[in-house]
């Protein structure tokens, strides 16, 4: 009987990995064993460095040791529950999802893996608490992903005693001999190779690509300063055709290639054979949604082609939006959102967009219609982050316009963020005049613009994430998404008003939108000012929004919106300890840092002035908090709680029990430490604030 072509792919793969030997035994061991050591095997590190061709040699392992095997690759698949116990009774065979326990029971030990596990983050919860729990004590789980392990999983003496974590790096010198030997790289110029790419397995690969395209090619790395960004240029010089060149210049702008759209960007009536072509390349992979580059290697293809050929790149842009734009009209309102995620991720190069989106597992969730359970979940969002008489107001919006509410759900199916989509035009006036923000904008619609028949206003009076308010966050991008989802989808809009706590922060983001400051309708609640913009849709519609969006998104050139008049705040000392506290927990994440009021404080703004970016006061923070804790350090009485901070925050351990483990104190005396420390430096700051 002949073999399979599936027998072939599975040898040559095989054939290709080297190295990886020490990882290999661990994962043999544990499953040869009789009672196992470990259950849950965790294999973390970079992009490109071989997580998935590992895990593809340890299904090999399994299967050669008779074992069921099932892998679940989370590209492929939406992060709930319900999609992935569907993935897994389909990883063992079939039948009803329900129904794995009992196949669990029948076998003698099954292998679960789960690849790209960063994607399923919003799963995570629920895998940790329900999913794996369940599982009989049988079954052996092989993770991967590109970070470590939560802090729940490694802070819980539960799962801290059955997780082996396992971090894969880039190959050894004698490993990438070995591939480079096998891939038919000449002797002579393999030291060249490993110099510069230092093992990493992509580029190996990569490069290997290049001397199988152009046999007698010759290493010179030179003054290259971009690894992957030469290994490319040499590729693309050397593909079949200017087709297949382009096809891969196409598949590197794009979020998902499909063939349909491959052929929409080329101009072809068939792209079937180029589409095959990109899916055997090395770097390229295949998801649920389609191929796509390795990011490594998007990052190099797009930076060439920008350079090589601007006008190509200006006009595989539009194509690709060209192609979206008709999609949305075809398509409903699920599609019609996946459909959002690609055209806004052209937007992604350029460097004012790229800040304010969080594009990995940006369309995990999809937005729902608010459940009659949802009501206090809301509320106790509002009141967290708005406070009480906040609250109150959403409280009236709750009973009066249920339907206005778009809800987003976690993992749990819980909320865990929300935008409530207010039609100024279907309120009275007793309505609007009850809440403060709506006030305003009710009587700028329908004493100013005078709404013609057929025609709407919406206010998006509250949008925030359960965890993190209205910063930058996938659930933020997602409820932005929506926003323009509704721009382009809502007949008659005229008007659209977006409040927000922190309008100068968002102030760049909004003006590349087209959204207008609106300082006319800006509000208080309780003491809390919020600025709003707006868009005026009779001015520029939606479909001439969509062209200026075009012409934005290849526009190198940042869109400086007016600098915002700011004041220097004025903090007591209590608030200002507060301050330096959130500081201090926050020193290694710039985004959280931006809205600390110490960088309106003397503290900052003596040193920056008020003019400067908001970004570069938050370096003059970080720096003035580390001067201040060099201070201790200078000051013999002080030295032992610099060492406190430097380990908590400065260069900080996993956890506070791990910290004091390294001072080598009992964790009473280290949290007695801490406290002072901070005390200290908090004083040492103070100074500063409060000096003539």
């Amino acid at each position: 009987m002949s073999s399979r072509l599936g027998d072939h792919l599975r040898l040559a793969r095989r054939n290709d990995i080297v190295g990886r030997e020490e990882e290999k035994a661990i994962f043999r061991a544990a499953l040869t064993s009789a009672d196992l050591p470990f259950f849950l095997l965790y294999i973390f590190g970079p992009g490109g460095v071989g997580k998935t061709t590992l895990v593809r040699e340890f299904r090999a392992i399994a299967t050669e040791l008779k074992m069921t095997a099932v892998y679940v690759d989370s590209r492929n698949i939406e992060p709930s529950p319900d999609a992935f116990t569907r993935a897994f009774a389909a990883g063992l065979g079939g039948g009803a999802p329900d129904a794995w326990e009992s196949r669990l029971a029948q076998e003698s030990r099954v292998v679960l893996f789960i690849d790209t596990f960063e994607l399923l983050a919003p799963l995570e919860g629920w895998l940790r608490e329900i999913f794996f729990p369940q599982l009989p004590e049988n079954v052996f789980t092989v993770i991967t992903g590109r970070n470590p392990l939560a802090a729940e999983w490694r802070l819980d003496p539960g799962w801290r005693s059955v997780i082996n974590h396992l971090s894969l790096r880039n190959l050894g010198g004698e490993d990438s001999v070995g591939y480079l030997t096998r891939r038919g790289i000449p002797a002579a110029e393999q030291q060249a190779v490993l110099d510069f790419t230092h093992g990493h397995p992509l580029a190996l690969s990569l490069v290997a690509d290049v001397y199988q395209q152009r046999p007698h090619f010759r290493f010179q790395p030179a003054d290259v300063p971009d690894i992957l960004k030469m290994l490319l240029e040499q590729f693309v010089q050397k593909v079949p055709g200017p087709a297949h060149r382009a096809a891969l210049e196409a598949c590197a702008l794009v979020r998902m290639m499909t063939e349909a759209l491959l052929s929409a960007m080329l101009g072809l009536p068939d792209a079937h054979e180029l589409f095959d072509w990109l899916r055997e390349l090395s770097f390229i992979e295949a998801g649920a949604q389609g191929l796509f580059p390795h990011d490594l290697a998007r990052e190099a293809l797009i930076n060439d082609l920008r350079w090589r050929n601007p006008d190509w790149y200006t006009e595989l842009h539009n194509r690709a939006r060209a192609y979206y734009g008709t999609r949305l009209q075809q398509v409903g309102a699920l599609e019609q959102q996946a459909i959002l995620y690609d055209y806004i991720y052209l937007h992604r190069d350029n460097a004012f967009v790229r800040p304010f989106y969080e594009w990995q597992g940006s369309g995990s969730a999809l937005p729902d219609r608010m459940k009659a359970a949802d009501g206090p979940i809301l509320r106790a969002m509002v009141q967290a982050f708005e406070g009480e008489e906040s609250a109150k107001l959403l409280d009236d919006w709750l009973e009066s316009q249920p339907d206005a509410f778009l809800v987003f759900r976690g993992s749990d199916h819980e909320p865990c963020g929300f935008t409530l989509f207010l039609p100024l035009d279907q309120l009275d006036e007793r309505e609007a005049q009850n809440d403060p923000a709506i006030r305003k904008a009710w009587n700028f619609v329908h004493k100013r613009t005078n709404l013609r028949n057929g025609e709407t206003a919406t206010y998006f009076r509250f949008w925030m994430v359960r965890d993190t308010y209205q910063t930058v966050a996938p659930i933020q991008s997602q409820i932005f998404v929506n926003m323009v989802r509704h721009y382009l989808t809502t007949p008659g809009l005229v008007y659209t008003f977006l409040p927000c706590r922190e309008p100068d922060f968002w102030a760049p983001m909004f003006a590349y939108a087209d959204l207008a400051r609106l300082p006319e309708l800006d509000f208080a609640v309780a003491g809390q000012n919020y600025g709003v913009y707006g868009h005026d849709w009779r001015s520029v519609p939606p479909l001439a929004w969509l062209a200026l969006m075009g012409e934005r998104e290849l526009n190198t050139a940042p869109i400086t919106p007016p600098t915002p008049v700011e004041q220097m705040i004025v903090l007591d000392v209590e608030s200002f300890a507060e301050a330096v506290r959130e500081a201090l927990k926050n020193l290694h994440r710039p985004l959280a840092l931006l809205e600390n009021p110490l960088l309106r404080s003397r503290l900052v703004v003596e040193r920056t002035g008020l003019q400067m970016e908001v970004g570069q006061r938050v370096d003059v923070l970080q720096r003035a908090i580390q001067e201040a804790a060099e201070r201790l350090r200078a000051a013999p009485r002080d030295v032992k709680f610099f060492r406190v901070l430097h380990h908590t925050y400065f260069q900080p351990a996993t956890t506070q029990e791990m910290a004091a483990e390294v001072l080598d104190l009992p964790f009473s005396t280290y949290r007695r430490h801490l406290k002072s420390a901070v005390e200290r430096l908090t004083e040492y700051l103070w100074q500063q604030e409060i000096s003539a």
